[in-house]
């Protein structure tokens, strides 16, 4: 007789007898699941798995579509591999670098590489990516789709995939020198072997929407709705984020650091201070700089914005500190004290409290008591209790004299709505966020919202009292109130700060691993918490004593000079 193992299927909530070692495409035509959308992955006990996945023991299965989070990592993983493989066939002397999200897209460029004999034909040069190579990219990344290769995942001695990926054209190999594992997996297509740090699609024929089109001196990876995976996403203009995402790679150029195995490489060389101080050293000067445009400028009012973790709160109080430099004094509110009471708080779509949507926030009160100080007025300044859900009034008065100038602080601090008759001549908009500034490598990237959930993860557990499972919880919700409530407005900046710093993963990872360990294994936020893990496992882990306590990242690990 046949072995069999019991399999729970999540989606129909049903047991299942199943012959040992069923794939789970079998086991999916096998039980008949159906989802909204083409079914692309799976969670097998809460980790992500490809479809050719083989159960022996018994598991938890639950199938995924591009609209769940994993879902579309997967589809996007197996859409820029069919990128760089159709880049690999039509201009073999060029390298894909998916560099960083933007538009709601991947912005991508290619490098290449002078020919090996030295030679410098009209071929061998450095041409332009123009409309029409990124048109034949396209079409054979159709023409890939079309012919539904196999992408098999495959796993051997790192030695040997280290001379593997070492031949290849671009010789890049060294993450699999840095991971310190004793075997490595990897992904083929054919003869085509790349690497990605989690799970693809069975074959690129799972693929079906996606666009690709000139943007900037590179080109843009469009991607599937996340919400509605059957249609694009929309492109946004992003011209302000795109000048900053290039202004820290020129300076990552400088450094030799160009993806996460040059940073650890240089640790691993004694360079992770001076990598420190360049890094800290850079903030201070975008934040000086920043506080001299507002000194020429002159507005009475300057707002900061950003989503949650982007450190605001440390930004502002550095800001303050180059405004006093200036002649400045500046005077800081934050609209977190303006927010409604908890029984007049609105709830989102599950019944939770919605403190991301902007009517969270008492805005006729917030608004008479901005227009009492620009006329000169004095106001009672309120605080807003968290562990009473309740406005308070603490004496705090304030009056705003010659010299002084209102910086108002919080998420929605960039929307028009919140002062919508202040001239604009009066104001200064300044967003801040952690926009990643160097890669995994030149095809997996690191997303900007990852960073700012270790830092609330670490954040929360330390002072707040959250579990990392509590917090991951809470992400999807931060997540919908960020995408309605923040990033519409964030061009609607003067300038942009990015608040990353190069080696603040190197850093987190100290902090974030034991908490995220404490996760149980056999809960929903277990896989993002799994994910998290094996992310941080490329970074080698430095010490912080050399991190200034004016630092922002100070605001999430401790250590910090400021008064929070």
């Amino acid at each position: 007789m046949e072995p069999t193992i019991t399999v729970y299927c999540k989606n129909t909530h049903t047991y299942h007898e199943v012959p040992r070692g069923i794939s789970l495409i079998e086991l999916k035509d096998k039980i008949g699941v159906q989802l909204r959308y083409p079914i692309i992955a799976a969670h097998v006990n809460y980790k992500v798995e490809n479809l050719d996945f083989l159960l022996y023991k018994p598991k938890d299965v639950e199938f995924l579509d591009a609209s769940s989070p994993s879902g579309m990592r997967c589809y996007v993983r197996t859409l820029n591999m069919i990128l760089a493989c159709a880049i690999n066939e039509l201009y073999p002397r060029a390298d894909l670098r998916i560099e960083h999200p933007i538009s709601k897209g991947y912005y991508c460029t290619l490098q290449w590489r002078m020919p090996k004999n030295g030679d410098l034909n009209a071929e061998a040069g450095e041409p332009v990516l123009t409309p029409e190579m990124v048109d034949a990219i396209k079409n054979r990344m159709w023409g890939i789709i079309h012919e539904n290769r196999p992408i098999h995942e495959e796993e051997k001695q790192t030695k040997e995939v280290i001379k593997m990926f070492g031949a290849r054209a671009d010789g890049e190999s060294t993450i699999f020198e840095t991971l310190g594992n004793p075997y490595c997996r990897y992904f083929r297509m054919g003869d085509y072997i790349d690497y990605y740090t989690s799970s693809t699609m069975p074959s690129t024929g799972y693929v079906n929407i996606f666009d690709l089109e000139p943007y900037h001196d590179g080109m843009l990876l469009r991607i599937p709705n996340r919400a509605n995976p059957d249609r694009l996403e929309d492109k946004l203009v992003q011209d302000n984020m795109f000048q900053i995402f290039s202004e820290f790679s020129y300076w990552n150029k400088l450094l030799h650091i160009h993806n996460v195995s040059d940073f650890n490489i240089a640790c691993k060389n004694n360079r992770s201070f001076e990598l420190i101080k360049l890094a800290e050293a850079l903030h201070e000067k975008k934040v000086a700089q920043i506080a001299d445009q507002i000194a020429e400028k002159q507005p009475k009012l300057i707002f900061i914005a950003g989503p949650s973790s982007s450190g605001k709160t440390t930004f502002s109080k550095r800001l303050q500190i180059q405004l006093l430099v200036n002649g400045i004094r500046p005077v800081v509110i934050s609209m977190d004290d303006y927010f409604v009471n908890r029984e007049d708080t609105p709830r989102d779509e599950n019944g939770d409290w919605d403190f991301e949507n902007v009517e969270a926030v008492d805005l006729p009160f917030f608004r008479q008591q901005m227009h009492d100080l620009l006329d000169g007025k004095e106001v009672d300044l309120p605080t807003f209790s968290f562990e009473k859900g309740a406005r308070q009034f603490e004496g705090h008065k304030l009056k705003l004299e010659k010299n002084n100038v209102l910086v108002i602080e919080g998420l929605h601090a960039l929307n028009p709505i919140i002062l919508p008759d202040v001239a604009r001549s009066l104001t200064f908009k300044i967003y801040v966020s952690a926009l990643t500034t160097i890669n995994i490598d030149n095809h997996n990237w690191i997303p900007t919202t990852d960073i700012r959930l270790l830092r609330r993860i670490v954040r929360d557990y330390k002072y707040r009292g959250y579990s990392a499972r509590e917090t991951i919880a809470r992400s999807p919700s931060v997540r919908r109130g960020e995408d309605k409530w923040i990033y519409p407005f964030q061009e609607e900046a003067d300038v942009m700060f990015n608040s990353a710093l190069l080696f603040e993963l190197a850093v987190l990872k100290r902090h974030a691993e034991p908490i995220l360990q404490e996760v149980p294994k056999y809960c929903e936020e277990y896989t993002e918490a799994h994910r998290l893990i094996k992310f941080l496992q490329y970074f080698i882990p430095i010490p912080e004593k050399e991190i200034p306590p004016t630092s922002l990242l100070r605001e999430f690990v401790g250590g910090s000079s400021f008064h929070y």
